[in-house]
């Protein structure tokens, strides 16, 4: 069978695959160059993205907003991190070990929610047992050392990428993991993007980071919300909205120093990712930002 090439399906996008040392695992690199890119010899900040295998169809093609004239993006490389192999089908999962930071505590309404699912057929209670064990062992420091420490510099080696202005952008636990970076203090990104972040208990460990009033100067953060999570028939997203919300709270009460904007918007946490990214780089990336 003949394999479509990456960029004709999604635009000036190559694919790689690299192990971390970090993580112990490996994972497939989608990076997205500007419209631009071949044509300069501009150095061009980086913005990660995760959970590739769902969201590089959603976000890679907007990377036509940089030749929007009517609402113009500032020019940026996009980085987009997902799994490989049998990990690629199962993403969901795996995700689990490198979003949410060591020592989350399970949200509340998390085991009800999933006894919901397999209740419904939408999930084998093997498979919830294997999505609580990643949960249970979860490493987000490894995955963010992994970004920092091994992918950066092999993206830097490949492609003319800028000293700094990088960011940084996940949706869901992908949110969660956003927020950890920024709250402990990544060097790396000045640009932090939360969709629907899995604040979902209030003993989350990015509400204990925030409450400590880390130096955050220099750098922005856009959360966003959907409205259905807020109002709608399942007690984690309301729980996900006000455990955001707290956050929002803490950081508008303190002193860190971020930039913080906000939206909530009309979706559900199933269909808001491309809303999200797409505020976040009007907030963050825009003319006027």
């Amino acid at each position: 069978m003949t394999q479509i090439p990456v960029a004709q399906i999604l635009g000036n996008t190559d694919y790689f695959e690299i192990d971390s040392a970090a993580v112990g695992g490996r994972f497939g690199i989608w990076v997205t160059t500007s419209p631009n890119y071949a044509d300069d010899e501009e150095r061009y900040p980086a913005l990660y993205v995760t959970d590739g295998n769902f969201s590089v169809g959603q976000t890679a093609p907007l990377a036509v907003m940089q030749s929007d004239v009517l609402l113009p993006i500032a020019p940026y490389l996009q980085v987009t991190v997902g799994y490989t192999g049998a990990e690629a089908d199962d993403w969901s999962r795996v995700r689990n070990r490198d979003l949410v930071p060591p020592g989350e505590p399970l949200p509340p309404d998390m085991r009800s929610t999933l006894d919901l699912a397999v209740e419904r057929g939408a999930m084998t209670q093997a498979e919830v047992d294997a999505y609580l064990a990643e949960l249970a062992t979860a490493r987000a420091d490894a995955f963010l050392t992994f970004l920092t420490d091994e992918l950066h510099p092999e993206v830097c080696r490949r492609y003319r990428v800028a000293p700094t202005g990088h960011g940084l952008f996940g949706y869901s636990y992908g949110g969660l993991f956003t927020l950890y970076a920024l709250l402990s203090g990544s060097p790396l990104f000045s640009k932090y993007g939360a969709g629907s972040p899995g604040v979902a208990s209030f003993d989350s460990t990015v509400l204990k980071l925030a409450d400590a009033q880390p130096d955050l100067s220099g750098t922005r953060l856009h959360v966003t919300l959907n409205d259905v999570e807020l109002t709608g028939q399942l007690p984690i997203y309301r729980m996900l909205g006000r455990g955001s919300a707290q956050l929002i709270d803490s950081l508008r009460a303190s002193e860190t120093g971020v930039t913080l904007t906000a939206a909530v918007l009309e979706e559900t946490h199933a269909t808001g990712l491309q809303a999200s990214f797409l505020s976040f780089m009007r907030a963050c990336y825009g003319a006027t930002s």
